[in-house]
């Protein structure tokens, strides 16, 4: 099967939320209409909690329908589009399973290129959404973080947009690898691949940041 959109999500309206901004757009909901990406985010879209969420290096947060599905069955409840908070839903891709730094042309060869920059990391306000027991814990440990990706190449997203991994790094570290508790050498291979100047994988400032922490702490 080949990769695809299968929804694209924004924010539907602002909710209470349990942080001190006192609001929170994770609630998202899929929209029948193509969306321009910038190197921000989707238009229409928001992002309330901006010390921790947004900004160029998460720009857009992709979850895969088989993850979703899996979590249905966990949960024995519906995870439509966007109950994640996640912009970009597709089938056919091993979201988790990406390499950091992959790239992803979505809707063609002059459509949108995305990078793969981080795993998702639950917070209290996604707990509060989801009002599951021990949220957080379940997971983090499920494996299933889904992606947070760069705007390399603006453009416009709609659902059935082709989705091709353009670009793999090589390195082999995948996004579900590095959250919660990566191995000793993952960082330090993370590490390595950015200092190779002769390939097009670059770690983005907070990875970066986050790869040299866990070396420091953990060694390699």
């Amino acid at each position: 099967m080949s990769s695809r959109v299968t929804a694209v999500c924004v924010v539907h309206e602002l909710l209470p939320g349990p942080k001190d901004v006192g609001r929170t757009a994770i609630d998202k909901r899929p929209v029948a209409a193509g969306v321009e990406v910038g190197v921000l985010g989707l238009e229409s879209d928001r992002v309330c909690d901006v010390e921790n969420h947004g900004g160029a290096e998460q720009a857009v947060y992709a979850y895969a329908d088989e993850e979703a599905d899996w979590w249905a069955e966990q949960l024995q409840r519906e995870i439509p589009p966007g109950l994640f908070g996640e912009n970009l839903r597709t089938a056919g891709l091993a979201v988790s399973e990406a390499e950091i730094g992959e790239h992803w042309r979505v809707g063609g060869p002059d459509g949108v290129l995305l990078r793969v920059t981080a795993p998702r990391i639950p917070c209290i306000t996604f707990a509060d959404r989801m009002g599951e027991a021990q949220w957080i814990k379940r997971f983090a440990r499920s494996g299933r973080p889904g992606a947070y990706l760069a705007v390399l190449t603006p453009g416009r997203v709609a659902t059935g947009d082709a989705v091709e991994v353009s670009y793999r790094p090589g390195h082999g570290v995948r996004v579900a690898d590095t959250f919660p508790w990566p191995e000793p050498d993952v960082a330090q291979r993370l590490l390595d691949a950015h200092a190779q100047e002769s390939t097009a994988f670059g770690l983005t400032p907070k990875m970066y940041r986050w790869a040299v922490h866990q070396v420091a702490t953990r060694g390699a």
